[in-house]
């Protein structure tokens, strides 16, 4: 593997912690915040590290590690390899989640409490469950 290709594999793997850790921060933000009125100071603080949470760590966050992924796997030549399809369908499962939690963003930001801490505190195990595939099979390439 050249260097370049090992920078890059450094970049995809830290910009795939940050988004883990928004991953896993951003639901468990919502158990405290489904707790709070509406209006009240607590709720509005949480409105404020969500969206930022959101906006300015795991978007971008996502962006680079699925943007540099697929640069990694063209270069490495790996669309062919069955550990890479299942991981992108992981991928795609870990994205959809993504947006399921920047909709609940939007949803806090309104005043709206479509769910309560029990919901929120299963959403919190997905991206974990995701994760722990994830790193097997890139690891293991079990196929």
């Amino acid at each position: 593997m050249t260097d370049a290709l090992l920078w890059l594999k450094a970049l995809h793997i830290m910009a795939f912690a940050a988004w883990m850790a928004g991953m896993w921060y951003l639901p468990r933000l919502m158990v405290y915040h489904a707790d709070q009125p509406v209006g009240a100071a607590a709720s509005e603080t949480f409105k404020i590290m969500e969206r930022r949470l959101l906006k300015a760590i795991t978007t971008p966050a996502m962006v680079v590690t699925v943007a540099v992924g697929l640069w990694l796997a063209t270069a490495q030549g790996q669309w062919r390899e069955g550990w890479l399809h299942a991981k992108l369908l992981l991928i795609l499962a870990m994205l959809a989640t993504h947006g399921l939690l920047a909709r609940h963003v939007r949803a806090f930001a309104a005043d709206r409490r479509d769910h309560s801490t029990r919901y929120f505190r299963m959403l919190n195990e997905v991206p974990t469950v995701l994760f722990v595939l994830i790193v097997l099979l890139v690891v293991l390439k079990p196929f």
